[in-house]
């Protein structure tokens, strides 16, 4: 199975990037996650914010197929525990799915097209957080779930 977060923009923060790469290196390798920043749009602030949508849903389309799961990590989302996104995880993995594309969208969220292509759309928190934050929470969220299907002491609850 491959598990790609896809993301418009690139971190910034080199904290942030030195956490990312902490996780991402204790993921098992049969994940064989990616995590791929995608450029901002050109001249983004020139454009009104559906425009950015469809322009970005152009740019996130060039790493889906149709065979893909698509979840789009979105506010509106579905909230799970841990645990239950660790049963998600492993559902998937049992189903013979060869990849998962999880989203971060831009400043303006999601096209509409890309809503309704989405399999599944999940929150991490009612709060709001910069993207780089969430890039970080959810890798982290990636890693506690194969912590939680191994038994592993990760997560004591």
């Amino acid at each position: 199975m491959r598990i790609n977060l896809l993301c418009i923009g690139k971190t910034a923060s080199a904290e942030i990037r030195g956490l990312l790469e902490y996780y991402r290196i204790r993921l098992p390798r049969h994940w064989n996650f990616e995590l791929i920043e995608i450029p901002d749009v050109r001249n983004a602030g020139n454009l009104s914010p559906d425009l950015l949508k469809k322009e970005e849903a152009k740019l996130f389309s060039n790493h889906i197929e149709p065979s893909d799961i698509t979840v789009l990590l979105d506010e509106n989302g579905k909230q799970y525990s841990s645990r239950e996104f660790a049963a998600k995880m492993d559902v998937w993995m049992n189903s013979s799915v060869k990849k998962i594309n999880f989203l971060i969208g831009g400043a303006y969220g999601f096209a509409p097209e890309l809503h309704q292509q989405a399999n599944e759309k999940l929150s991490l928190s009612r709060m709001t957080f910069t993207h780089q934050m969430i890039r970080l929470f959810f890798v982290e969220q990636l890693y506690r779930a194969d912590q939680i299907l191994h038994g592993k002491p990760y997560h004591n609850d």
